[in-house]
């Protein structure tokens, strides 16, 4: 199936690239979502049409994420803190909602989906280093301290 990208999707290509992607992915994501539409002969022409409108879009977007970037920089990291045995062992675990609930106590504006944690779920006393991916182009590092209470 052949589609007209209407904004940077990771790992598949830039705004108004035509792409060849299996039917599902195209039908059951990124149509629907508005990522992307059927490149037709119409399609293409409308999408010409409308080009310097999307990429107006995109550079919005793309400046909106990076001030949320450096605002999270700003930003000296977050503690979380939970019971924990004396081997520093957690009574559960840190996942990313946890984690999000801590930024956005703090001040941060940050979506479940954009943290990404490189080991899965925390289940020790430490310091980890995540990276918040607040679009496609923009990855802020960010501190996260896990303490006993």
């Amino acid at each position: 199936m052949n589609i007209i990208l209407l904004e940077k999707v990771r790992n598949l290509g830039n705004l108004g690239e035509q792409v060849k992607v299996k039917s599902g992915y195209g039908r059951n994501f990124l149509i629907p979502g508005g990522k992307a539409v059927m490149a037709t002969k119409d399609n293409v022409e409308k999408f010409e049409a409308r080009r310097a409108e999307l990429e107006a879009k995109a550079a919005e977007k793309l400046a909106a994420a990076e001030a949320r970037a450096a605002k999270l920089a700003e930003l000296d990291g977050v503690t979380i803190t939970m019971r924990a045995s004396d081997e520093g062992k957690l009574f559960g675990s840190v996942a990313a909602l946890d984690v999000v609930d801590a930024i956005n106590a703090i001040g941060g504006e940050v979506e479940k989906r954009e943290v990404i944690m490189p080991e899965g779920h925390i289940r020790q006393i430490g310091d980890y280093e995540l990276t918040i991916q607040c679009h496609s182009d923009v990855n802020q590092p960010f501190k996260l301290t896990i303490a006993a209470e």
